[in-house]
């Protein structure tokens, strides 16, 4: 097999995944909570490349370096940094500054609940004074699940979490949070979830009521990477092209002759 097919091959496969997740985080720039994946790439492992039968050396095998077999995507991962703050005035917009996660329960298709968490603070409260994702999913407070009486007429949520109705306290929003990040992966549309490893620790995040974290993509680098992208693509393209050429002629008119 011609290396230089397979190197760009590589090459081509690698700038695809990075357009599907640029294209990804464009799609979300206005998704309330949402935190950007970036790509990074590694190399295949290389081999070194020997000299055979070459007499200037008097047809001694002699070591000329490595070469690299292609490229690959190294991981995906997620930029947790912060992002911007929207004001809504909404009683039940909430917006974390700093580090930590709402929790959720979950409740799945079959009818079982787990806890998932989100940086989306985008709730509601229904009739009977539960508060609610847009799913309809319950924020978890530190006595199950927060519930406020329906016919409260001032609801006041503090930075620490602490909630007041009409000046009583109802209850405290749990947040929380975790050691590394590397355990824990994005679950459906906006929330994430623990994978074994996981370690929880307290979060130091703020909560600002009457505003949500916005998404933390910057559509302008986004726009700059898909150009970059599109480019290298482009360069694999040829690269294939002109090797496809070369082998054209190196198999229908020298070897003819």
């Amino acid at each position: 097999m011609v290396r230089g097919l397979y190197t760009a091959y590589t090459g081509m496969i690698n700038e695809q995944k990075r357009l599907d997740v640029i294209s990804n985080n464009m799609a979300n720039a206005a998704t309330v909570g949402y935190k950007t994946e970036r790509v990074s790439n590694q190399a295949f492992n290389q081999e070194l490349t020997l000299k055979i039968k070459d007499t200037s050396v008097a047809y001694h095998q002699q070591p000329i370096g490595h070469m690299s077999l292609g490229v690959k995507v190294g991981e995906v991962y997620t930029d947790y940094s912060q992002g911007s703050l929207r004001e809504t005035e909404a009683t039940f917009d909430l917006a974390l500054e700093g580090k930590g996660f709402f929790q959720i329960s979950y409740h799945n298709r079959d009818g079982s609940t787990s806890t998932k968490f989100t940086r989306d603070g985008s709730f509601t409260m229904t009739s009977d004074g539960y508060v609610v994702d847009m799913d309809g999913n319950n924020l978890i407070s530190e006595n199950g699940v927060l519930q406020v009486p329906p016919d409260a007429v001032n609801i006041v949520i503090d930075e620490s979490g602490y909630v007041y109705a009409d000046e009583q306290l109802v209850d405290r929003i749990a947040l929380i949070d975790y050691e590394d990040y590397d355990f824990i992966e994005k679950f459906g549309e906006n929330m994430y979830q623990t994978v074994l490893g996981a370690t929880p620790i307290q979060a130091t995040a703020h909560i600002r009521q009457g505003f949500t974290e916005q998404s933390n993509v910057n559509a302008v680098n986004e726009m700059v990477d898909l150009i970059t992208v599109t480019r290298a693509y482009e360069a694999g393209q040829k690269v294939i092209n002109t090797i496809d050429m070369m082998t054209d002629k190196a198999v229908n008119d020298i070897g003819r002759v």
